[in-house]
C-alpha cells in the first residue's frame, strides 16, 4: 500500500543540526524536493494525500474547485510557492541575491514573470531558483498537512503543475491528471496570460509530453470538452478514489 501523510516535525528536528526554520530549509535544500517531501512520508491511517497535475492551460483549477466543493481539502503548490517568496521573507531575499534586483517589481514584490523569463530554458539557472524555492514549499506544505490531519480530514488533494516532472508521483497516490489537446492549451494560455502563440506552444513543449504523463496517472480527466463534462468526470474520479484506495 502507499505511504500515507504524517508530518513528523520532531522527527525532522533531530535530523537537523539547527532546531530552527531556518536550519530545517537549509537541510531540505541540500537533499531535493523530492526528497525534501519523503522526510516526511512516515504512516498514518487517519489521513491520504493524493496528487492533481496537469500542462499548462489544461484545466487543473477547474478540477481543483470541484474537489473542494465535494468536501475535500486541496492544498495548491503554486500558492505555497508565492507565500515563501513574500515581502521580507528569507526566499526573496535569496532570489534577488541570485538574480538581481531586477526580479522585483516597483512595489518590491517578485515579478514571477519576469523571473520566469529568466530561467526558461537555462536549467542551471532553474536548479539555482528551485533549491531556493523547493524546500521552503516542502517545509509549508507539511506545516498545512499536519494542521488538516489534526483536524480530521481522511482526504487531501496536492495540485502541483510539475508533479511527474519533480518525480513527485510515488509520493502522493493516486495521482490525477488533468488533459487537454495542445491546440486547446494553447488558445487558453494565449486568453489567460497574454503570450503569443509561440510563447505558449515553447512553454508546453517544455513539459513533459502528455502522452508520458498518461501513462503515468492513475486517473486521467480529459478538460478539452464542455464545462460540465468535466465536472463530471471529476466527480466521478473522487468517487473511484475514495472506494478504491482507502
Amino acid at each position: 500500500m502507499p505511504k500515507r501523510w504524517t508530518g513528523p516535525a520532531g522527527w525532522l528536528d533531530r535530523r537537523v543540526p539547527v532546531g530552527s526554520r531556518r536550519g530545517k530549509t537549509d537541510f531540505l535544500r541540500k537533499v531535493g524536493f523530492a526528497e525534501s517531501v519523503r522526510w516526511y512520508m512516515l504512516r498514518s491511517e487517519q489521513m491520504r494525500v493524493f496528487g492533481l497535475t496537469g500542462g499548462v492551460a489544461s484545466g487543473k483549477g477547474v478540477v481543483a474547485a470541484q474537489f473542494r466543493r465535494r468536501g475535500v481539502p486541496v492544498i495548491d503548490a503554486d500558492v505555497l510557492a508565492r507565500e515563501v517568496v513574500e515581502p521580507g521573507t528569507r526566499g526573496l531575499q535569496q532570489i534577488v541575491a541570485g538574480f538581481g534586483n531586477g526580479v522585483l517589481n516597483d512595489a518590491g514584490h517578485l515579478d514571477r514573470k519576469r523571473l520566469a523569463a529568466l530561467v526558461f530554458g537555462d536549467d542551471a539557472a532553474l536548479r539555482r531558483l528551485n533549491a531556493i524555492v523547493h524546500p521552503r514549499v516542502a517545509e509549508r506544505l507539511a506545516e498545512q498537512l499536519q494542521q488538516l490531519e489534526a483536524e480530521g480530514q481522511r482526504w487531501v488533494c496536492y495540485e502541483v503543475p510539475l508533479l511527474f516532472e519533480n518525480g513527485l508521483q510515488a509520493r502522493f497516490r493516486p495521482v490525477v491528471l488533468v488533459a487537454a489537446r495542445p491546440e486547446v492549451q494553447v488558445r487558453r494560455a494565449m486568453a489567460r496570460d497574454g503570450w503569443s502563440e509561440e510563447e505558449a506552444r515553447a512553454r508546453i513543449a517544455a513539459q513533459m509530453p502528455l502522452d508520458e504523463k498518461r501513462a503515468l496517472a492513475d486517473y486521467v480527466i480529459d478538460n478539452g470538452g464542455e464545462l460540465n463534462d468535466t465536472l463530471d468526470r471529476a466527480d466521478r474520479v473522487l468517487e473511484a478514489i475514495e472506494r478504491d484506495w482507502p
